[in-house]
Parts: structure tokens; sequence; C-alpha cells
């Protein structure tokens, strides 16, 4: 249980000490600094800790947002502060300077959790001070200040703040004017019944499989419930996030599920979509496994771009500057928002054209949207990195390197060639090798060997477009170039093969793979380090994969190869999921409530 220590002399009629019993905390009164550090000492080694005037006047919900939000090792609003792990070694440090500078007087007379604040402040130590908006905290100098206080806090609706502040600050079109509305008090009822974020995000996965199941079976109805329930799904989808921000239930653990799970979500609804297809007697598995590469590769490109601009140095550019400018015009947002098809838009779409058209008219329009929002996002950041004059770090090259997924065979070339391509020609030569692989699979006939000579070629501009750090202005682009080739090559080979089955082990495989790169940028995102060396080399880097799947098409016949891509998928899924639950179940790492894709 975390302990709250009030400060000071109690005020007659504060309803202090039962607020913050409220918020979990064991409440201890301490006098004067000395006492209140000896409290901190007696407190739990791995509890939170928490410093409040006793004169603190305001709504819960500020001594919520102040004082249990997981993610940051110290927090404060007005009148309080807190702490938790290592952070209360500073806090306690702080506390015995204020206690020396003090002389362990009563502390009455000022506010000091304010002091402390100022006091990290003042040595650099970093300390989260949450948005307030109209929430009132504050501690009142003398009775009419007291007054006035308390009535700035009748003056507000605590419960309407909460609501509002649920909800994505920055959402989609469709999501907040269609969905959040309702949803944040979808959110309140699940959190007044003691649910958790990460429930309601299975929930959403369980809708999400039995619309894919409806969607199976290849009958306008199950299409129609197959649409109801993706809608169904994706409101529980903003629920959870909306739940995590109204009850403050942050976690690592929860993060990496809701993002995780959204990709499992859409790519098992694109199977049901491309098995109801099959019943009626048309095979749209491939435009099936080119939707989830496209939106893969999409995904790609954000995380890419967003890790290699992380913590860049001068960090300016005239686009950006131009983008704020359109972003400052009210209906621009809007259209801005639209047209990258977040997964708001994306989802609403493929609901409704499931529930009126047929499989194969929804994966058109589904890639035909996703290819022109894909080239309206990606032109604008190549662009914004051609102009901003910007100085990366090893933070973020590294980020980049993890997201390359070298193995072993590109890894050792590089540390060969050691030096690598200047400038642009990183991405160039990773553009090219990859063309090259995936044009040689797709234009030559199934059995050939012109795609290993290919993909040989592939692992040779791996190697030099790896060979040095990722510090170049479009070195972002080699992630999303290695997706784009690797799953490219396994959609080429397997259509090439024309058997049964080829096209849906070819998804299958995909699958796993995308699953594994997904949870190397959340390990990431939550400063837990890229997955262990050893998984890469296990599963052979996607360099290797490319180069085994083009020999595995030249030496075995069409059906063998079916089976053989069968094998990988399962044998990459096996080790991709045992390792990476075995991580998130016991990782370590802050907690963090990743906001992923915008609804």
């Amino acid at each position: 249980m975390p302990t709250a220590i009030v400060t000071g002399q109690p005020v007659p009629g504060s309803s202090l000490e039962g607020d913050l019993r409220s918020l979990g905390f064991d409440v201890r009164m301490a006098a004067d600094t000395a006492e209140a550090r000896n409290l901190i000492a007696a407190a739990p080694a791995d509890g939170r800790v928490a410093l409040v005037d006793a004169r603190f006047v305001g709504h819960p919900h500020a001594l919520r947002l102040g004082l249990t939000d997981p993610r940051f090792p110290l927090a404060a609003v007005p009148g309080a502060v807190t702490a938790q792990g290592t952070a209360r070694q500073t806090l306690s440090r702080a506390l015995e300077a204020q206690d020396e500078t003090g002389g362990g007087t009563a502390v009455a007379v000022d506010s000091l959790p304010d002091r402390l604040v100022t006091a990290l402040g003042a040595d650099g130590t970093p300390v989260h001070r949450p948005e307030l908006g109209s929430l009132v905290a504050a501690v009142p100098a003398d009775p009419q200040a007291r007054n006035e206080a308390r009535q700035a806090v009748l003056a507000v609706d605590e419960e309407d703040v909460r609501l509002k502040s649920a909800v994505k600050s920055r959402d989609g079109f469709f999501t907040t004017f269609c969905i959040s509305p309702y949803s944040r008090y979808l959110a309140r009822w699940c959190a007044r019944r003691g649910l958790t974020p990460n429930q309601v995000t299975t929930a959403s996965l369980l809708t999400a499989l039995i619309a894919a199941g409806c969607a199976a079976t290849g009958t306008r109805p199950g299409f129609i419930a197959a649409g109801v329930l993706l809608i169904a799904s994706f409101v529980l989808d903003c629920t959870d996030g909306q739940l995590a921000r109204y009850s403050l239930q942050y976690s690592t653990l929860g993060a990496w599920l809701d993002a995780t799970f959204d990709r499992a979500k859409e790519y098992a609804y694109y199977a049901g979509l491309a098995l109801g297809a099959a019943r009626g007697g048309d095979d749209v598995w491939a435009l099936a496994l080119g939707a989830m590469i496209l939106q893969t590769c999409r995904h790609v490109v954000d995380f890419s771009f967003n890790e290699a601009n992380h913590d860049a140095t001068a960090n300016t550019s005239p686009t950006a500057a131009l983008s704020d400018k359109l972003d400052s015009v009210g209906w621009t947002v809007w259209v801005r928002r639209m047209i990258v098809l977040p997964i708001g838009e994306r989802w609403a779409m493929i609901a409704v054209l499931t529930a009126v058209t047929t499989p194969r008219v929804t994966f058109y329009v589904l890639l035909i949207g996703c290819a022109l929002a894909a080239t309206y996002t990606t032109a604008g950041r190549v662009l914004r990195s051609l102009t901003r004059k910007a100085r990366r770090t090893d933070r973020a090259a590294r980020a980049l390197a993890d997201l390359a997924d070298t193995g072993p065979l590109a890894g050792a070339l590089a540390r060969v060639l050691k030096r690598g391509l200047p400038g642009l020609a990183v991405p160039a030569v990773a553009f090219l090798g990859g063309a090259a692989v995936v044009a040689s699979s797709a234009l030559t006939g199934f059995g050939g060997w012109l795609p290993v000579v290919g993909a040989v070629v592939y692992v040779l501009t791996s190697a030099l477009a790896t060979a040095r750090p990722l510090k170049g202005s479009l070195d972002w682009l080699v992630p999303p170039f290695f997706r784009a080739a690797e799953y490219g090559t396994v959609l080429a080979l397997a259509a090439r093969a024309d058997v049964h089955g080829a096209l849906p082990a070819a998804f299958g495989l995909v699958a796993a793979v995308a699953y594994h790169h997904y949870d190397t940028v959340y390990r990431i995102r939550g400063a837990a380090g890229a997955p262990p060396a050893w998984l890469v080399r296990a599963i052979g880097g996607q360099e290797g994969r490319t180069l085994l799947v083009t020999v595995l098409a030249a030496v075995l016949t069409a059906s063998r190869f079916t089976v053989a891509l069968t094998v990988i998928a399962v044998c990459v899924a096996l080790l991709v999921l045992v390792e990476s639950i075995r991580f998130w179940v016991s990782a370590g790492a802050p907690a963090v409530h990743d906001e992923g894709e915008t609804a």
C-alpha cells in the first residue's frame, strides 16, 4: 500500500485525509521535516510515498493525477509531491537537505512539498506536473484564501473534467465525433465495476475474432454481423484507453496488449474475409496479404520516423512549420487526420464495405485508401527530413538498427565492410536491394534460381545499408524498405506457386514475422531495449529469412514449398510469442500507456 505523509498541523474540517485514503494511501501525520523523513524511511521499501501539505485544498482527481500515475518516478501538484522506485532516494535526500537548512522546525509556515519540488527542479531532477485544467490544487495562506479555494472547488464539476480528460486530446474524426461521446461513459461504467483496461482490451480482441469468424462464413448475414461486431470491437478498443486515463491504470503490459491486439484484430479480420470469399468461390488471399503488408509497412514508417527524431537536436524544418500553420486552421486539421486513414476511419470503412459489398471490393478500396495515405504521410516526412537540420543521436541510430532486424548474414558482412555508405546512398541501396529481390521473385516462374540471386544481392545491400550508424537524414527509411522487401518476396513467391494453400501459408508467415517486428517497436517505446540477440539469430534476421524462402522456392515443388512456409511460420510464431510473452509478463520496464495509432 502506498504511504501519504501529511505535513504540518491538521486543518479542522479538511477532507484531505479521507481523499487520500480513497485513493488507496495509508495516511501518516508529520509535524516537521525530521518526522517526515523518518516516516519515509519506515514506509514499505517497494511502495510509493507522497508528501502532502495539511492545508491542501483541491479536487480529489487533482491528487489522483499528481500522486497515483505510475508512469512517472517523481510527480507533483501544488502542495503535494510523490516518489516511487529509486526516486524515493532522491526525495529523501532533498528532504534531508531541507531538514538541515530548516533545523527541524514545524512546516506550517510554508509548504514543504512545494519547497522540495523547487529544490529538485534546481538540481535538474525531472518532476512531472500534470495538466490540471480547471481542477483546483492549492495551499491557501490564510482563511480567506482557503474559503476562496473551497468555492473554486465547488464551482468545477470534477467528474465532467475527469470524463473529458479520459478522451485523447488528438484523435481521428470518426472516433472524436462518433465513438468518444459515449465510449467515455462506458469507460466510467467499467471503472465503477472494478474492470481493468487489460480486461476491456481482451474483450475487444474476442469481439474482433468473433467478427472474423462471422466474415469467414461467406454469407450476407455473416458479413453484416461481422461489420457490426468490428465496430463494437473498436468501441471497446477506445474504451480501454479511456478507462486507463480515467482511472490512471497504466502499465507496460497494458500498452503492449493494446498495441499488439489492435494488429491481431485487424489482420485476423483480413483472414476471415479471405476465408469467407473462398467459400463463395473467390480467392482474395493475395489481396488480404497485400493489405497486411501495406498496413505493416505504414506502421514501420511511423515508428522509424518517430524514433529517428525522438531526441534529435536542432530539429527545425520549414515543412514542419507549414504543417503547424495548417493545423491552426480548423477544418484542415480534420481533413489531414482523415487523409491518413487512421484506425477509426479505416475500421469504419472496412465494416461498412463488408456489410454491403464483397470481400474483393473491400480489399480493393482498403488497398487504394492505404496506398494514398502512405504516399501522403511518407512524402511529408521525406520533405521534413530533407529540409530540417538535425543531428541524430546514438540512441536514435541504435533504435533504427534494432528496427532493421539485421540477422547474422548481413551482420557479419557489415562488420567486414565497417565504413558503409555515405549520406543518401544508404536508403537508396536498401531500396534497390529490396526491389531486386521482390522483382526477381514476381517476374520469374516458380522454381527458378533468379530470385535466389536477387536474395543474395539483397543480403549484400542490407549489409552495406547497416554497416555504419543510421544517422543520415533519410536513414529512417531503411527499416520500412527491409519490411517491404521481406514481406513482398514472400507474397510474390507464394502467388507464383499457384497452388492451394500457398498464399494462406504466406499470410501466416508474414503475420508471425510482423508480430516480431511490432514487438521490437513496443520494447523500444517501453524503454526496455530490443529483443535478445539470440532470438534475432534464431529466426534468421530479415535478410536470412528472405534468402531462405527464395532457396526453398527454387529447390522444392509448389506443394512442398507451401508446407515449408507453414513450418517456418509455426516455428517463428512459437519462438517470438514465447519470448515476447515471457518478457512482457515479467518486464520491469516503467509503466506506460502508449497511445499508439491515432484512433
